[in-house]
Parts: structure tokens; sequence; C-alpha cells
């Protein structure tokens, strides 16, 4: 939907689902090569039938996903391109909120952040429009961790709910001394298992957490962004191209 309102021009690979992480992750190298080849030859499918496109950005969510797509040596199959982070993209593109009144962030880097480019809080506080605070330590979802070592996770989450809490009194003192705005605070992050892995600090600490490029797009294009994008995209919005 953001991709949409900014303009660009989006290809999504068809029957393209895991990209490998979790196979190499959890030791199966054998599986996880053969989904990352298998994906490469579906790149060049595309590559070669969309040949009158000069494809030079390929857009990612997750950090984990970064790490494995980083093996698929992009710039052999669309010559030129580079491997983005979607909220780098946008930021590049100056999308960026007003500032969001009654409402203050906090910002989850995760462990493996897809943010190369730029920097991770720069580019959260640009297109939020407003400055975000750190929040450190691990939120002890990692993928796979938290099911294959629950005893470690719970620890590591532990320590999580110590920062944040730690996060929340700091701004809470600066709001006394007038330094910040009142109002909710949120926890955003760039990662979808980090997403879930904070979801589980909303009983304890209150917060609630999103996805930053979900938070912009429900405060630019409105709260039923997703059912009105779908709506457009329904009528005519999608191009099929067999391959």
């Amino acid at each position: 939907a953001m991709l949409y309102d900014v303009g660009a021009q989006v290809v999504l690979p068809p029957g393209y689902l895991c990209c490998g992480y979790p196979q190499t992750a959890a030791g199966d190298d054998a599986k996880g090569r053969q989904i990352t080849t298998d994906n490469r030859v579906l790149f060049h499918r595309v590559a070669n039938t969309l040949n009158y496109l000069d494809i030079k950005t390929v857009i990612v969510s997750c950090g984990t996903c970064m790490d494995q797509l980083l093996k698929y040596e992009f710039e052999q199959i669309f010559p030129g391109c580079r491997l983005l982070d979607i909220h780098e993209y946008l930021m590049e593109k100056s999308v960026s909120l007003d500032g969001v009144s009654g409402v203050r962030y906090l910002y989850h880097d995760p462990c493996h952040t897809p943010m190369k480019t730029h920097n991770p809080v720069a580019v959260a506080s640009a297109l939020v429009g407003s400055p975000v605070t750190l929040s450190d330590r691990c939120c002890g979802e990692a993928g796979t961790f938290a099911v294959a070592r629950p005893d470690i996770a719970t620890q590591v989450r532990y320590r999580k709910e110590e920062e944040l809490k730690k996060g929340l009194r700091a701004m809470n003192a600066a709001e006394a001394d007038g330094a910040a705005g009142g109002g909710d605070v949120k926890i955003l992050t760039s990662c979808p298992a980090c997403l879930q892995g904070l979801s589980r600090y909303r009983e304890d600490t209150g917060l609630d957490a999103d996805y930053i490029v979900v938070e912009v797009a429900r405060k630019r294009l409105g709260a039923d962004w997703v059912r009105r994008f779908v709506d457009v995209v329904k009528e005519g919005g999608i191009e099929r191209v067999l391959l």
C-alpha cells in the first residue's frame, strides 16, 4: 500500500514464499541452498520476462530475510540493482508524518536489522516525523529461538522488560520537564519476529507494538487503509504476467 502510495511500480514474484533463512539457521544447509537456488532461478525468469523494466531496487521488510537475500547476488540478476529495506526506501522518497500528536515512540532495533544503508533510529524518526527513543536489548523472540529455548528466551525477555520500563521512565521524566509531548507511548520495530516478541510485553508494560511502515500507513492512509488498498488494486491495479 505504501509503495503504491508513493507511485512505485512493484513486481511481486509468483510462487515466492520462504527465502531459506529458517532452514539455514536451523542447520539444514542443503534445504537452505535448494530454496535459495530455486528462488534465484525464479528471479532470473522475472528479469528475462520483464526485461523492458529497469529494476533497480529489491525491497525487503525483514532483517533475517535481508541476511539471506544478500546471498542471492541480485546484482547479477538485475544489473545495477540494490537490496533495500522498505523503511529506508520510503525515507528516501521523503515519506514523513507531520509528527503524531498524542503519541510518543520507542524504537526497538532488531538484532538482525534490515536497515543496512541508513541509521535505523534516524530512519524511524524521519518516517514518523518526530524523534524516537532507542530501546536497547534483544526482545527474546528471534524467530525459532523463543520456541527452541524458552528457558533462555525467558531470561532475555526479563532483561528487555527492564529496558522498556527504563525507557518509559525516561520519557515520563522528560515530559515532566517539558521536553517531550504527552500522550501514549508505542514501541515500533522493523522486524516481524520482533513485533511478535514485543507484543508479549503489552500486559506488563502497557506498550502497544507495531511495525513502522504499518504505523505510517495507518496515520497517512487512514485506519481502513488495508480495505481501501485492496479495493484499488482489484480495480485494475494489478497486471498479471505469465513466466
